[in-house]
């Protein structure tokens, strides 16, 4: 067979449309799984170091101890740390059935979790892959794990508008929104609005911004502003999106965190975690009330 001059034999003929039917039935599987599951949300920042999986992982958290059935799907292919941040140890694993789907690991309160993480022998294990491949990983975690049918499902994005980003939000159907995160620098503003055009371009909703380390409260009362100030409320107001609340700095999020230990559930009545509790009720009343209307 041939194609504007160029040869092509049945063999290879033969493997393309292999390759594109198992690409389609990946795809169908993926339409299964996101299919059970209510609400799909990605926590995007467009930029590094901002604690976009610490905000991940405790709105997920957040949104379990409401009462919602919550996954996490951790899409940071080079620097997993979902699981960690859950209280999961790296190379732990998740189940296989004999039907090739895998389950998400379960955490309390009732969480469910699936990262590259958790299949990797050591934290200092790296991942050297090029886009295809990561593509391939992710829509094999999509069309594989079984999540059963859950009210949330949280995707951690690693920082940028590639591969990642682009996979989760042209795989999974009918994706809710995303949820955008800063602290308050100018130079992290600067950058996370670009996540903003991204989520624009590809017609996705965005449901709002949040601001962690926005501040720190000395033990006297008195608040710094250690970062800056404003920069989310800024941005919300400038692109017409919803400010979704401010996240104070708290020196035990990194010991919790170091500890494997889940910063909203050690300490519930730290500020911190109120300002946490308060985000997911309102992402909750964002979601679920235009869901009702769109019945």
């Amino acid at each position: 067979m041939s194609s504007k001059g160029v040869r092509i034999s049945r063999g290879e003929y033969k493997a393309v449309a292999q390759r594109m039917k198992a690409l389609q039935e990946q795809q169908k599987k993926i339409v299964e799984r996101m299919g059970k599951i209510k609400y799909k949300i990605a926590i995007m920042s467009n930029k590094g170091g901002v604690g976009k999986s610490l905000v991940t992982a405790s709105l997920a958290a957040a949104l379990a101890v409401s009462g919602r059935r919550v996954g996490v799907l951790d899409a940071d292919v080079h620097g997993p740390s979902i699981h960690k941040l859950l209280g999961l140890p790296t190379g732990l694993g998740m189940p296989g059935r004999p039907d090739g789907t895998i389950l998400p690991v379960e955490v309390p309160p009732g969480v469910k979790v699936a990262s590259l993480g958790l299949l990797l022998p050591e934290d200092d294990t790296p991942l050297i892959w090029r886009g295809p491949i990561k593509t391939s990983a992710l829509r094999e975690l999509l069309a594989y794990t079984d999540w059963g049918e859950i009210d949330y499902l949280l995707i951690d994005l690693p920082p940028g508008t590639g591969d990642e980003q682009l996979t989760i939000a042209q795989l999974i159907p009918k994706l809710t929104g995303f949820v955008l995160v800063t602290i308050p620098s100018e130079l992290s503003k600067a950058i996370v609005v670009k996540g903003l055009g991204f989520a624009r371009r590809l017609n996705v909703p965005v449901l709002g911004i949040i601001e962690n380390m926005s501040y720190f409260r000395c033990n006297d009362g008195s608040i710094h502003y250690i970062f800056g100030k404003g920069a989310a409320e800024e941005i919300a107001k400038r692109y017409n999106i919803e400010f979704l609340g401010s996240i104070p700095i708290d020196p035990r999020i990194r010991e919790a965190n170091d500890k494997g230990k889940i910063f909203f559930l050690e300490y519930p009545d730290s500020e911190a975690s109120k300002s946490f509790t308060k985000i997911a009720q309102r992402i909750i009343e964002i979601v679920e009330a235009s869901a009702e209307v769109n019945k």
